[in-house]
């Protein structure tokens, strides 16, 4: 068995048909074992024998969207690709905190790094850069201003919805809950 997160994009916990209940009710039913939720931002991990990620994100997203209502998007990440991640310490001299953000904006596909920087020269977004072995787009984001930064909408006009992004602490706590549940 291999340990799986699945990053749920979409996912508003004010919604009663998106609640970490049902969300892991749906994995459940899909038949994988020890399934998790992260937080309420939708975060699930489980175990499955499968390895083919691509089926095993449509058959995630098909249940959700069938089952729930839910259309976003599923992009999936084994164990060892964000342990692997969190190792290389990719965000070392940075610190996440009120006003600094440390992102992490997770492909679906491969071979979609983004440029270097954004397009939209965003002072509010200091690019860390892609991680290619986790397809993931590393950024620190200014949140010490009131001005709102850019760039996660310059992200999806550039690479449309097949991403989601996640704090870094939440990556961390993704792969504790990992743990505690194997």
């Amino acid at each position: 068995m291999t340990m799986y997160a699945a990053l749920l994009r979409g996912i508003m916990p004010s919604n009663p048909n998106m609640s970490n209940d049902k969300l892991r009710g749906v994995f459940t039913g899909l038949g994988f074992e020890s399934v998790a939720s992260v937080l309420s931002s939708g975060n699930i991990v489980f175990a499955t024998a499968d390895t083919d990620i691509a089926e095993l994100e449509d058959r995630i997203q098909e249940a959700l969207n069938t089952e729930l209502g839910i259309p976003g998007g599923t992009i999936i990440r084994a164990e060892s690709e964000l342990r692997d991640l969190l190792d290389r310490d990719p965000f070392a001299g940075f610190t996440h905190g009120r006003g600094t953000y440390l992102t992490a904006t997770f492909f679906k596909r491969t071979g979609e790094a983004p440029p270097v920087e954004p397009a939209d020269g965003d002072p509010l977004t200091k690019i860390i850069g892609y991680d290619a072995s986790a397809r993931v787009f590393l950024t620190v984001i200014d949140n010490s201003t009131s001005k709102t930064p850019n760039f996660m909408a310059w992200l999806e006009r550039a690479y449309g919805k097949d991403i989601t992004t996640r704090t870094w602490l939440t990556v961390q706590r993704v792969l504790k809950k990992i743990d505690a549940v194997k």
